[in-house]
């Protein structure tokens, strides 16, 4: 399995709760183009409508801007492929409050271009701050430990 791209701010604004992989319906070029890293998570989601689950908001620009379709839409819905037993688990869980369903990251599996999204309960401000002090805590350390090495 070869990560095409993390969207790791998900993985800082959200805490994941649970995670499931999903098929993309795609067009030609769209696979083409994401097989080359052009692709953007950014502000985008998971959806349910109906018993059908979607991709909004991802960015995946063509493959040849010149000769795409003069129709084309690089930010349009995407259907998921899931099993319905999967399907089911998630309309229950969509019906929590305070729950999300976020795209965490798009790879390839067998040549095949799979999503990996997670249910997610947004983080609060307070949480988030705590990251970023311990991350700098660490990097102190390193660098102090780095120096430490040098003099020796």
């Amino acid at each position: 399995m070869r990560t095409i791209i993390e969207n790791k701010k998900a993985l800082f604004n959200y805490q994941v709760l649970e995670k499931f992989k999903a098929g993309i319906v795609l067009i030609g070029q769209e696979v083409k183009s994401i097989k080359t890293g052009k692709i953007s998570l950014r502000g985008s989601f998971v959806v349910l409508k109906g018993e059908e689950v979607f991709l909004i908001g991802a960015n995946i620009p063509p493959y040849q801007p010149k000769n795409a379709p003069k129709d084309y839409l690089p930010q349009r819905s995407r259907k998921l492929l899931l099993k319905k037993a999967e399907i089911k688990h998630l309309i229950g869980k969509a019906r929590q409050k305070g729950l999300t369903m976020v795209p965490l990251r798009v790879y390839t599996d067998k040549g095949k271009i799979k999503l990996e999204f997670g249910i997610a309960r947004g983080k609060k401000k307070f949480d988030k701050r705590e990251k970023i002090k311990k991350r700098e805590v660490e990097r102190e350390i390193r660098k102090a430990l780095k120096g430490d090495a040098r003099i020796r």
